[in-house]
């Protein structure tokens, strides 16, 4: 592969619909750039992008793959990033160092919630975007309705830069509405063809559209086009450039990837119209040891600069480690200094990737994507710079884990090999969640969905050997009092030689604190030198609660008054006696059990609105507020978490994919008293 200097890089993410036909456009972009003789196949499991075994199982992306394409004097490097929505960390990190994006769009089924999804997250990141709508050579297709669906979901900004054409109802090729020219499917590839008579005034409306939003980009060009004159190609592609760069214009393109219609096409206006690395906004980091801030230019004259936006474990290779050069050049053989360990590292190898396939590159210049390997201590989200300028880049903000499931290992050998497994996966995919709970021996593992947590168990089980099962998480509730009350404890045992004893008086009474003690001891009754016990003690009661074994929180302790013995007394009477003063007590103050309550944000079209407060309410939810962002309604409210422990699942039923939810928790608060025998007797078992 070629040296390409950062004029003639493009870093793209592509993006859509699970199922939209990104992985096949990969392979047609191998094909039609002479990479490959052969195309690759999504259910044949055979294709560049999707190699690993989970991908291969599922038919389907699970994680972000590297298309580098050479063409137009550029190099092109494709992210094919998962189309399944609870892959929010492969997203998130390649629209981090991406500067365009394509979102496909199948032409069978219009703008799906995928679509929608991809969409709001790149213009919420300024990344301009070409639409293509693939699969247009399926049977009754009705192109002006689909342009209709992507106007009224995606912005009236989205221009048609191709246009379908075909005798009767087929789909035969399309014209390049920018420079004029139609392009027919002959069987094997397209072929250059006149534009027939009876499409010729829709092209020219079209074209007319688009030279208006040409001239509207400068003074010099409105002129022009009001005065008569021609607009040069050169002009046209340069404010063509400006106007979907500053997102004015959004092209549309249509094609088939099965059938490599469009893909040329595709490639000259990406190579054309989405910005060089060197473009758009500077990058901000902060310089090591302060709170400095720094702007970054993607310049090969600047010092070097890269962010780790991918780590991959491979049994083999080992550390794999994606890296954006967000300024300077990096050769093979140079020490970079790595923040987040305060250290030197050498580059030893330096590659690009077409799909696992590795292509050596001896330097890469500014705004490139090249991977490097055995660097262990390299983990997504890190930087590492040259060592005369030591920045930092933040790393990328992920939602909070939505759904929680317990697992274990079907072999109880495994037992060790879990966590070991776990962490190893966690740096691959920072976005899932670990947890050993100690109240109820559950290990939990964290993500966006069902189907996260298993491409994450399955991950476990095909690298390494490790099957687990899963069971439902138990909700770790709390005890705690409603009532002020005291209790006497008196702990005297007496046996040959030393004795034991301790007396104490405590009153006990609700704080908003977690635990609190305090001693209004008179004249000597308890020696200060065994106050300490008498807390330790307390502590240790309130280790498993008297309803159900949960631990007491927020309870106030008092030692007011006891005695004790100059021989027999000692530490472990004194903690002894604490106990029996709480058990002593409990008549008095009343224990109660309390759950965990959560904030949720929910994000709904206003559509669904209704159904989810209507559900929320029988959830014993309650609704703090709503407000609008972004065309959506979003939901604010408190839930026990008991409630929701497959929230993920019912919100995505409730509002057929497209709702989205953020937790955490926020606090502890009485469980209604009808369901707490149910509880005890439950965790009594």
């Amino acid at each position: 592969m070629k040296e390409y200097k950062t004029k003639n890089l493009r870093n793209i993410a592509l993006l859509g619909h699970l199922g939209s036909g990104k992985t096949s456009l990969t392979e047609s972009l191998l094909n039609v750039t002479g990479v490959t003789n052969v195309k690759g196949e999504v259910e044949r499991k055979n294709t560049k992008s999707d190699f690993l075994v989970e991908e291969q199982t599922r038919i389907a992306s699970m994680q972000t793959s590297l298309i580098p394409i050479e063409a137009h004097d550029c190099k092109l490097n494709f992210l094919d990033v998962p189309g399944n929505d609870e892959l929010i960390s492969e997203l998130y990190h390649a629209l981090e160092v991406v500067k365009g994006a394509v979102i496909l769009i199948d032409a069978t089924k219009g703008v799906e919630v995928g679509t929608e999804r991809v969409w709001n997250e790149i213009r919420r990141r300024r990344i301009p975007a070409v639409l293509f709508i693939n699969k247009m050579d399926k049977d009754n297709i009705d192109y002006e309705a689909l342009l209709e669906d992507i106007r009224t979901k995606l912005g009236k900004r989205a221009v048609p830069f191709t246009y379908p054409i075909g005798r009767k109802e087929d789909f035969e090729g399309f014209v390049n509405v920018v420079e004029m020219k139609a392009r027919i499917y002959n069987g094997n590839t397209c072929e250059d063809a006149e534009i027939w008579d009876e499409k010729k005034p829709k092209v020219e409306q079209l074209r007319e559209m688009i030279m208006e939003s040409v001239a509207e980009t400068s003074e010099e060009l409105l002129e022009k086009y009001f005065g008569g004159e021609e607009i040069t190609n050169e002009e046209i592609t340069h404010a063509l450039n400006h106007a979907i760069i500053n997102g004015e214009l959004t092209p549309v393109l249509v094609g088939s990837v099965l059938k490599n219609i469009g893909v040329n096409t595709l490639l000259k206006m990406l190579t054309d119209f989405l910005p060089s690395p060197d473009m758009l906004r500077e990058l901000e980091a902060t310089k090591v040891g302060s709170d400095e801030k720094l702007q970054v230019k993607t310049l090969d004259e600047e010092p070097f600069s890269g962010f780790v936006f991918k780590t991959m474990i491979d049994p083999f290779v080992g550390t794999i480690s994606f890296i954006k050069l967000n300024s300077g050049i990096l050769k093979v053989g140079d020490e970079v200094y790595h923040a987040q360990s305060d250290s030197t590292v050498k580059i030893n190898t330096l590659m690009t990737l077409i799909g696992k396939d590795q292509i050596p590159m001896d330097l890469a210049h500014a705004g490139d994507i090249v991977v490097t390997t055995k660097l262990d201590a390299l983990k997504t989200g890190h930087t590492i710079t040259d060592t005369k300028r030591k920045i930092v880049y933040d790393t990328v903000k992920l939602p909070t884990p939505v759904i929680y499931q317990a697992i274990e290992p079907d072999n109880e050998k495994d037992e060790d090999k879990i966590s070991m497994a776990l962490t190893k996966l966690n740096i691959e995919d920072p976005s899932f969640d670990i947890q050993r709970n100690k109240e109820t021996g559950q290990l939990l593992i964290g993500g966006y969905g069902i189907s996260h947590i298993k491409y994450i168990t399955d991950r476990m089980k095909n690298l390494y050997k490790v099957s687990v099962s899963f069971e439902d998480q138990k909700i770790v509730y709390r005890e705690t009092i409603k009532k002020k009350g005291v209790g006497e404890g008196k702990h005297k045992k007496q046996s040959g030689g030393a004795g034991q004893f301790g007396h104490v008086w405590i009153r006990f009474e609700p704080t908003d604190k977690l635990f609190e003690f305090s001693e209004e001891v008179f004249g000597g009754a308890v020696p200060r030198s065994y106050f300490p016990a008498v807390e330790k003690g307390l502590i240790r009661a309130f280790e498993k609660g008297p309803l159900a074994g949960f631990p007491v929180i927020h309870v106030k302790a008092t030692l007011y008054d006891g005695s004790y013995h100059s021989v027999d007394s000692n530490e472990i009477s004194f903690v002894m006696a604490a106990d029996l003063a709480f058990k002593a007590a409990l008549p008095e103050i009343q224990p109660t059990i309390l759950e965990p309550i959560l904030h949720l944000t929910i994000t709904v079209k206003e559509s669904y609105v209704g159904d989810v407060m209507g559900d929320m309410n029988k959830r014993r939810g309650r609704i703090l507020g709503m407000d609008q962002a972004d065309g959506y309604t979003v939901i604010n409210a408190y839930v026990p978490e008991a409630e929701v422990t497959t929230y993920a699942i019912d919100l995505k039923a409730m509002t057929q994919g497209s709702g989205q939810f953020e937790r955490r928790f926020d606090r502890y608060e009485e469980v209604p008293q009808q369901f707490q025998s149910k509880i005890i007797e439950q965790y009594k078992k």
